[in-house]
């Protein structure tokens, strides 16, 4: 049970290093940070589990797995820390005045490196000089193996002050944000995250005090059993709190890119359409690998909706300029009444679509026929519904509904009814 709940908890903690290492390698630092923490973490956990002590007792150190689990959450609470400065950073750099909250972390940040390394280098210099280590373990516990020995309260010492420092730091912090956080999922997260925080800053001061009783006066196989076990529910609950805090947010991007990606889709055949008929007016032309082929056709919506930008957001920007400017090039070539024409079949099929969409997308059906026609003035034809993306694109997604669902031939017929004789 207990492997199970840590091989959980690394699972967890790879997803999110995964989701977060494109950002990571982009360089900038407040990313490059927590993916620092998710990996070390990862690893560190990584050493709790039968998999990592097997991976690493096979190097012939006694007890390195635990040297490694530590000095890799020394590290992650170390890059935690610098994760919280770049936030700050990012938030002053916007205008934001230094409040206190944010003095304190850039103080403590000035000294966590070296903080680090000096705790790091001290653990390692009395893992390998002072604690008495042997080949063959007499306990499946850390602390009851060396009981008895100072050596253990200042090793246990040294790791449980540091983490304890930086957690509660962190909870001190992202309790202060939750506070003025504007998004619900952002509040709840924050909010389980400084839980997170508290559970594991509880969790160091037993373990701290643990380890100095134990140097002095060893506990019995049965105590010590029952400390481990509550100790080790707080830690799990800790990181599980935490974890949970930090995907939270991740669910309103994740959300807001779905529906972001939803709506390139949905676009995609009006913009592709028109990109044919006024290719001029487009960044990249449509995907035509394998052009006709029926096989070929997802994967040409695929690479049209997936390459190029940087962002889906600055993609599914660009379809709507796109869709706007090769509208406003075909008004310069439909003929004078389409649109009054349009209109009146749209109110004889609108079927419960929005009239003035239908009329939007027989008007669009009919003026790419008409695509070859002379340059002249543009025609009456509607202006977009809004100033600001988020304002156009609902439009727009009930004009390509209507454009998919038009009937070519009723287009066809209209464009007729509409170009003089």
């Amino acid at each position: 049970m207990t492997d199970a709940i840590a091989y959980t908890i690394v699972g967890l903690l790879l997803v999110q290093a995964l989701w977060r290492a494109p950002a990571a390698l982009r360089g900038r630092a407040r990313e490059r940070s927590l993916w620092g923490t998710f990996s070390a973490l990862a690893l560190a956990w990584l050493m709790r589990t039968a998999l990592g002590r097997y991976l690493v007792d096979h190097l012939g150190v006694a007890d390195l797995a635990t040297l490694l689990k530590h000095t890799l959450a020394i590290a992650a609470m170390c890059a935690l820390l610098r994760y919280l400065t770049a936030v700050d950073a990012g938030e002053i750099a916007s205008g934001a005045q230094p409040s206190r909250r944010i003095r304190v972390t850039a103080a403590v940040h000035r000294h966590a490196r070296w903080a680090c390394a000096v705790t790091i280098a001290a653990m390692a210099g009395i893992f390998l000089f002072w604690l008495h280590r042997t080949e063959v373990p007499t306990s499946v516990y850390f602390m009851e193996r060396h009981a008895g020995e100072a050596a253990l309260a200042v090793y246990m010492g040294l790791f449980y002050v540091y983490c304890g420092a930086v957690t509660a730091l962190c909870g001190h912090q992202w309790g202060s944000k939750a506070r003025h956080a504007p998004r619900r999922t952002l509040r709840v997260g924050l909010w389980l995250m400084a839980a997170g925080m508290v559970v594991g800053t509880l969790y160091s001061v037993v373990r701290a005090v643990c380890a100095v009783v134990n140097s002095v006066s060893p506990a019995a196989p049965g105590p010590n059993a029952v400390q481990e076990a509550v100790t080790d529910t707080l830690l799990y609950a800790a990181f599980l709190l935490w974890a949970i805090g930090v995907i939270a947010p991740t669910i309103h991007v994740a959300v807001f890119r779905y529906r972001t990606l939803a709506a390139i889709r949905a676009l995609h055949r009006l913009w592709r359409d028109l990109a044919f008929v006024v290719p001029d007016l487009v960044l990249y032309p449509p995907s035509r690998i394998l052009p006709g082929s029926r096989l070929a056709a997802p994967l040409n919506t695929a690479r049209d909706m997936f390459a190029h930008d940087a962002s889906p957001q600055i993609r599914l920007g660009r379809y709507v300029t796109e869709i706007r400017d090769a509208i406003h090039e075909l008004r310069r070539r439909a003929p004078e009444d389409l649109y009054r024409h349009a209109r009146e079949l749209a109110a004889a099929e609108s079927d419960g679509q929005p009239a003035d969409a239908v009329a939007e997308a027989y008007w669009i059906r009919a003026a790419m026929a008409s695509a070859d026609r002379p340059v002249g003035s543009p025609v009456p034809f509607p202006a977009g519904r809004g100033e600001s993306l988020a304002a156009e694109v609902p439009w727009l997604l009930k004009v390509a509904d209507a454009y998919a669902r038009a009937n070519p031939t009723a287009a066809v017929r209209l464009l007729g009814a509409a170009t003089p004789a």
